[in-house]
């Protein structure tokens, strides 16, 4: 008997590694999740893991795949890899980590960085973009490791995000997807590939081009399960390996998103309004869009940092009620929460909230900080954590309108992935606020879907991405805006939410001055 063809996505978060089998429905054949060690810092600020921690997480999840039903290792015909993004390994000579892993949550910079020659330094200043481009090489986890371990980065083989890291450990090869190079390196967003001699990021960044692995397209073979992987994860020695994307990208490509009227929302723990296009758009000037998970395609990204951290940030300090009760009567926290969220009317009697607990490169300001305004006796935690959730949809709806700005492309449907999809109450009043249809994916694990429809288009088992999205992707439940609620939220949005950020602003700048947090460059 012929088995039917299984994908198997490895999917690297930061909270867990998510083994999963795909048929060619995209239909969630078996899954295990194992969770990962908390990231630890030696410093405040810092967030370090072990990159071996990774990898045995890898190892622990294909091997208890493999004891779920309905996981038939002899159907699996292909794999695929993908991670968080901005997470970066260095390896020495032998193959081995030289440091713990800085992950995309680490936030040292450091003053001492390579010069930039005369030419783009004119140029950067003509453009106004000289602090965009102090900012990105004080960010540069390399350029801290040169300043502060040298001995590290003379040491240094090569250095590799995440994704690399973990397909070498699969293939035994150096090589990456293009689709995965979201961090600080020399690459050209534009081509989709390592920039050119000339380009101005070899001279603000401490790499060598030897230290960078090879890249390739998504959807391209990048090699095969080699025998001491396939003896560590039980997956068969000889399944072919299969270039993904970084894990918005997938989502976005495993949410049905492929068309550039189409948003993806991702509520996960950075916050993202994403559409996936032919042409290259700079929704924030002189900041790139970062690659699709379809070859050659782009995905604008407008971010929200520590998005959906402020959710459970708000559960963790003020939720203990619902956790107790989810406890006590054997129910899912969230529905608990829901219940808190839906007992306060569409816009929070007032209350608001600017999501910016984490400041973006450039929009906003580095100066940005969070606020809630609109207090009054009458508001309760619930106020609050709706107030929440409502912010982050404000936020999400400015980067949609920014990007439909860029790209001319109205955006005229939503889909949710993430955390917060799973609850009702965010899913209607995101509809509520968007005033647009908003659609759940029909499986949660969108971005290991995503990386599963790479591999099946290069498999050959679609022929094509079209192909592939069409009987891979389907909505689940799709919440329609209601019109009361749309109407309050499109006041609140325009005449309050629109104008919070430009009144605080210089106080926000005053709070740094005097403070020194957050640091202005």
């Amino acid at each position: 008997m012929t088995l039917a063809p299984l994908i198997l996505a490895i999917d690297n978060g930061t909270q867990s590694v998510r083994a999963l089998l795909f048929d060619l429905r995209g239909d969630i054949v078996a899954k295990c999740q194992v969770p990962l060690q908390a990231y630890f810092s030696q410093q405040p600020g810092w967030a370090e893991h072990e990159p071996e921690d990774y990898w045995q997480a890898v190892c622990r999840a294909c091997q208890g795949l493999w004891t779920q039903p309905g996981a038939e290792r002899a159907a699996v015909r292909a794999v695929a890899v993908t991670t968080q993004r901005g997470t970066v390994v260095n390896l020495g000579r032998d193959g081995r980590p030289l440091r713990p892993a800085i992950t995309w949550l680490d936030q040292r910079r450091t003053d001492t960085v390579p010069p930039i020659g005369p030419f783009w330094r004119g140029a950067f200043r003509l453009a106004r973009v000289s602090n965009t481009i102090d900012y990105f090489r004080g960010e540069a986890e390399i350029n801290w490791i040169r300043a502060h371990q040298p001995d590290v980065w003379n040491a240094t083989d090569k250095f590799l995000l995440l994704s690399g890291y973990l397909n070498w450990r699969l293939c035994g090869r150096f090589i990456d997807s293009s689709g995965a190079q979201v961090g600080y390196l020399p690459f050209d967003y534009r081509r989709h590939a390592w920039a050119t001699g000339r380009d101005w990021k070899w001279q603000a960044l401490a790499i060598e081009a030897r230290m960078l692995p090879a890249l390739a397209p998504p959807g391209a073979r990048l090699g095969a399960i080699d025998a001491d992987a396939s003896r560590a994860t039980g997956i068969p020695q000889g399944t072919p390996l299969f270039a993904a994307a970084a894990d918005k990208a997938c989502e976005v490509l495993g949410a049905g998103c492929s068309e550039p009227h189409v948003g993806c929302l991702s509520y996960g723990t950075t916050a993202t309004v994403n559409t996936t296009s032919r042409k290259y758009v700079e929704v924030t000037p002189f900041v790139p869009p970062y690659p699709a998970a379809i070859p050659g395609a782009y995905s604008t990204e407008v971010q929200v940092f520590r998005g959906y951290w402020m959710v459970n940030w708000f559960k963790e300090q003020f939720g203990h009620m619902e956790q107790s009760r989810a406890l006590l009567e054997d129910v899912a926290p969230e529905a608990l929460f829901d219940e808190l969220a839906d007992s306060v009317p569409p816009g929070s009697m007032g209350l608001m909230l600017q999501p910016y607990w984490t400041p973006g490169i450039r929009v906003p300001g580095r100066e940005a900080k969070g606020a809630i305004i609109g207090f009054g006796d009458v508001h309760t935690r619930a106020h609050v954590y709706r107030a929440i959730l409502e912010g982050l949809a404000y936020a999400l709806r400015e980067g949609k309108e920014r990007i439909e700005r860029r790209s001319g492309v109205r955006i005229t449907e939503l889909r949710v992935s993430g955390g917060g999809s799973q609850s009702d109450a965010a899913m209607q009043l995101t509809a509520d606020i968007f005033g647009l249809p908003t659609a759940r994916p029909h499986v949660y694990e969108t971005s290991g879907l995503g990386a599963a429809i790479d591999a099946a288009v290069g498999l050959g088992l679609y022929p094509d991405f079209a192909s592939a999205v069409a009987s891979m992707t389907r909505v689940g439940r799709v919440f329609e805006p209601i019109e009361g609620n749309r109407a309050i939220y499109d006041r609140l949005y325009r005449e309050v939410y629109k104008k919070m950020y430009r009144n605080l602003q210089p106080l926000y700048r005053r709070i740094a001055d005097i403070t020194g947090y957050p640091r202005q460059l």
